[in-house]
């Protein structure tokens, strides 16, 4: 897929989020104030302003949300060194190092673009893999910087964040609240509440899963060695059940390498990352094609 074509469809996934968001404004004009005009352009207003916030400041929340803290050579010179071999080879900008106080074993990457990048690595990744293998999720997360994804799918998290919140919201105001409860459109105006977090829920999944696919197959490209990220997922997924993250929120688990609050079960299937199986698979592939 084009540069061009993939940037088309986020914009085309971003109008369906913020049409959502819209719809909502519309059930809750209409339906508390008479006026469906009025809620729909206050509820756009608001998707413009999270946007904005979500542009300029999502990084410094993301990071103040998982304690990261920001680190030099000194500090950490194993982690610091394989960054900025990464940066190097793939021609990008040194990005800021941060490493998260987590024995959870995870990375991600956070900024709005390659020159405003941050790099951060868990304290519980730092002791699981080896240098090949964290070299590996490393250039992952650089794919992510190269391509601005944290940007992506930040946006994507804030949106269908705001999107459960008003539905839901919106759905227990009118149950219980005020309200023209005899206005024919309550019924529309309620399955617009229930299906709009589930819809929003769907196009995140689809930002997010495209994304991760397309940073496994660029990162493994920069360093040459699709098997290194391949086997460090594979320690990942272990490590990630024995050791679930204890902090930060669940909306931003798209921004990690490999979900952080997993729990199995039911809930894999709407995990904001693709089957790990499958993304091992790819990569074992692509490693088999590169030796012949």
């Amino acid at each position: 897929m084009s540069a061009v074509s993939a940037n088309l469809r986020v914009m085309m996934m971003f109008g369906v989020l913020t049409a959502i968001f819209v719809a909502i404004g519309w059930a809750v004009g209409t339906f508390f104030f008479g006026n469906w005009v009025m809620g729909a352009i206050v509820f756009l207003i608001l998707a413009g302003v999270m946007n904005f916030v979500s542009y300029f400041f999502s990084s410094k929340i993301v990071l103040r949300s998982y304690r990261a803290k920001v680190v030099n050579e000194a500090e950490a010179p194993r982690l610091y060194r394989i960054v900025r071999q990464i940066s190097t080879t793939s021609g990008l900008p040194m990005p800021t190092v941060a490493i998260v106080p987590s024995m959870n074993p995870n990375a991600f990457a956070t900024g709005r673009n390659p020159q405003n990048a941050t790099v951060a690595a868990t304290e519980g990744i730092l002791q699981l893999l080896n240098d090949d293998e964290l070299t590996g999720v490393l250039a992952h997360e650089m794919a992510h910087v190269k391509n601005r994804d944290m940007l992506v799918m930040t946006v994507a998290a804030t949106l269908a964040g705001a999107i459960s919140f008003a539905a839901r919201s919106f759905m227990w105001g009118s149950l219980f609240g005020g309200g023209d409860r005899d206005n024919g459109n309550l019924i529309i105006m309620l399955i617009i509440a229930i299906t709009a977090p589930i819809a929003a829920m769907l196009v995140q999944l689809a930002v997010s899963r495209s994304r991760e696919y397309h940073a496994d197959y660029e990162g493994a490209m920069m360093i040459g060695r699709p098997m290194s990220l391949a086997n460090a997922l594979r320690k990942l997924e272990a490590g990630n059940k024995a050791r679930p993250m204890q902090m930060g929120n669940p909306s931003s688990s798209s921004l990690f390498i490999v979900n952080p609050f997993t729990r199995g079960g039911l809930s894999s299937l709407f995990s904001t990352h693709p089957p790990m199986a499958e993304r091992i698979r790819r990569l074992e592939d692509l490693a088999g094609g590169m030796r012949r």
